[in-house]
């Protein structure tokens, strides 16, 4: 199963907008616990903080069921735009609720994080 929170920068009814004041649109099960919101929005911020991303920022954070042999049973992927369009990716290796904000690279390894691959690669 995968768990699709997209997070978009456009004018919505204020029960679709996040703390910041984001677009959420969330593509999963029907089934999200508060701490699980609740964790989304925390990496979402973490992550803007973290490589200074404009508050209208893209980001979106995707929960994973792996089922590659040895692979952990969730991981978290997140990923995000910056102005000039350069897509972004982490790879987490638990799920979204056990992520913390040491979990996110230090912000001068950002030219490693380029994504060029599908998001969703079979390598890790």
């Amino acid at each position: 199963m995968v768990k699709l929170f997209l997070v978009l920068s456009q004018s919505c009814p204020s029960e679709l907008q996040g703390q910041s004041g984001e677009v959420v649109i969330m593509f999963q099960s029907f089934r999200k616990s508060t701490n699980e919101l609740q964790a989304i929005e925390r990496v979402i911020d973490w992550t803007k903080a973290r490589f200074k991303l404009p508050t209208k920022a893209t980001v979106m954070v995707a929960e994973i069921n792996c089922q590659v042999p040895g692979c952990p049973p969730l991981e978290t992927i997140i990923a995000f735009w910056s102005d000039a369009e350069i897509r972004y990716r982490i790879k987490l290796f638990k799920p979204v609720v056990d992520v913390t904000e040491d979990d996110l690279p230090i912000s001068w390894l950002l030219p490693t994080l380029v994504d060029e691959n599908d998001l969703f690669c079979d390598c890790c």
